[in-house]
């Protein structure tokens, strides 16, 4: 067993069998210090991610002083799964492992399978066989989309999809269970430590009307309220790439999903406070906007802040009078006025966020207004016509806030030492630093990618003892400066995957990862190794 840091926040407990996977992430599951906000198991790995470095010490503390042979954990519940088998790849996969497909199902109906470990999509879970493990290739091609309901097997593991999502995995056949509803006390059927067993059937029968059902909650905008007057915003044109952000939903990694959330958390905060609504809730959902084009009509008077830089505010009344209100400073939009978000001439901020008093008021998915990119949970990208309720607001409204610095011609990033950074050469981690990288159009909120900057650009190569290893997939934390095949860096932003399977070499620091966010494609960068503190 080795602790390896995870940046200033996580740590990554590395075992040595599956079987100590579940024990220890039964173990903190038990006996969780104050602190602990995920704790994510994987192949080899269990991440644990916590609210500060004390936390960790703490995790660490709990992990170092178990007994040499943990119990393995309690069982959970047994699930019985009617397989209709008759998957495009099952003679593929049969062909693959030397057996019929007749053997091939008898072998994966013949034994209980194991839920080892939430990742990838919400509600999918990496089920291990209980005995006679096969190691199946996955597919050299991606699918684009696997339906929903799939049974698949993939490596060492088997799976059913829960929704439609992209997939690599050799399909075996389908089900009719919902393996996700957001909706539900308990969106996942299968929890880690659960166990189930395929039966073969002929046809399928669809037990609930939820089955296909999307993993968040479809969004044209709330309903406006019959009989009392609504109180909201509508949206009138809704900018480049807008969607509500709250801070984020932590706390369900173990199901295969991340915490989302504003990608800049200081300046959602900025907002709320300018706005009033430190008091009663400083993460009230707000709205991130990417450049700008927002136009919202106010429905009843609110309390309005933009925080960003180089951002141009308008105010139409009905009458047609204008008005130019400052950006980061509080403002009554009255009802029926309205507002457009516009850029200033010069540097503008890439991404920046309204706050409104008492915050948008929209069902939370799992505890969050928060939209995830990557999962599909939470409202969808703003539309035209969108109506954004806002809750009632009570309290004293803030003061001005001073704008953020505009970006700098090259921004520094701190970082610390990732847990797999051995797998690189002293050599590689002088290229990351040394060199300036820039910010690729291919990022999103899940990632910002990296681009060498001109012809002399050197990317991040491994070490020559790893450059054909393969990773088992690990817990990733946000930050984290994960490098592929191609040796480009990628820094994992608020939407990143759970699990990832390529090597971290750094974690760049929490109070640099919303400066981060906020760069626009083009943008040079630089990393500055930091110490832990």
């Amino acid at each position: 067993m080795r602790l390896l840091n995870v940046g200033e926040t996580a740590v990554l407990v590395e075992l040595g069998s599956l079987a100590q996977v579940m024990a220890v992430r039964a173990l903190l599951r038990r006996h969780a210090p104050p602190g602990v906000i995920d704790v994510v198991a994987a192949a080899r790995t269990v991440l644990v991610i916590c609210d500060s470095p004390a936390a960790v010490q703490a995790v660490r503390a709990v992990v170092a002083g178990a007994p040499p042979e943990l119990p393995a954990p309690s069982p959970g519940t047994v699930h019985t799964i009617h397989v209709r088998y008759d998957g495009a790849d099952l003679t593929h996969a049969a062909e693959l492992t030397g057996l019929g497909s007749e053997a091939l199902i008898s072998w994966h109906s013949g034994q209980e399978w194991l839920a080892a470990f939430g990742g990838f999509a919400p509600g999918f879970m990496y089920l291990s066989p209980s005995r006679n493990p096969l190691n199946i290739p996955r597919r050299a091609s991606p699918r684009t989309v696997v339906p929903a309901g799939s049974v698949a097997v993939g490596g060492e593991f088997s799976a059913i999809y829960p929704g439609p999502s992209p997939g690599g995995w050799q399909l075996l056949g389908r089900c009719a269970d919902t393996l996700w509803d957001a909706g539900a006390s308990t969106p996942a059927l299968l929890q880690p430590g659960d166990a189930v067993q395929f039966v073969p059937v002929r046809e399928l029968v669809s037990v609930s009307p939820a089955q296909g059902k999307s993993a968040g909650t479809e969004f044209a905008g709330a309903p406006k309220p019959a009989g009392a007057a609504p109180s909201g915003l509508a949206v009138l044109a809704p900018g480049a790439f807008t969607t509500v952000q709250d801070l984020g939903r932590p706390g369900f990694a173990h199901l295969g999903v991340t915490a989302s959330g504003a990608l800049d958390r200081a300046a959602l905060r900025r907002a709320n406070r300018m706005v009033g609504n430190s008091n009663t809730d400083p993460g009230a959902a707000g709205l991130e906007m990417v450049l700008a084009g927002l136009q919202l009509q106010a429905v009843g008077s609110h309390v309005v802040a933009i925080a960003g830089t180089g951002i141009e505010l308008r105010v139409a009344a009905p009458g047609g009078a204008l008005r130019t209100p400052p950006a980061n400073a509080p403002f009554v939009l009255l009802d029926g006025e309205i507002l457009d978000i516009g850029l200033c001439a010069g540097t503008a901020a890439w991404r920046s966020y309204l706050a409104v008093r008492g915050g948008i008021a929209l069902p939370p998915v799992l505890g969050s207004q928060a939209t995830d990119v990557l999962s599909g949970l939470g409202p969808g990208v703003l539309t035209p016509g969108t109506f954004l309720p806002v809750a009632p607001a009570s309290g004293v409204v803030g003061f001005p806030e001073p704008a953020p610095p505009p970006p700098q011609d090259t921004t520094e990033l701190r970082f610390t030492l990732g847990p797999r950074h051995p797998w690189f050469t002293p050599e590689a981690l002088a290229t990351l630093e040394n060199q300036p990288w820039q910010v690729s159009a291919a990022s999103n909120r899940i990632g910002l990618r990296l681009e060498t900057v001109g012809p002399a650009g050197i990317v991040v190569e491994r070490s020559r003892e790893t450059v054909a290893a393969e990773l088992p997939s690990e817990g990733m934390a946000l930050g984290a400066i994960q490098v592929p095949p191609s040796g480009l860096p990628v820094i994992f932003l608020a939407d990143h995957p759970v699990t990832g399977g390529y090597p971290v070499l750094g974690v760049v620091l929490r109070e640099d990862v919303g400066r981060a966010a906020g760069l626009p494609p083009g943008s040079k960068v630089r990393f500055r190794r930091s110490r832990m503190r």
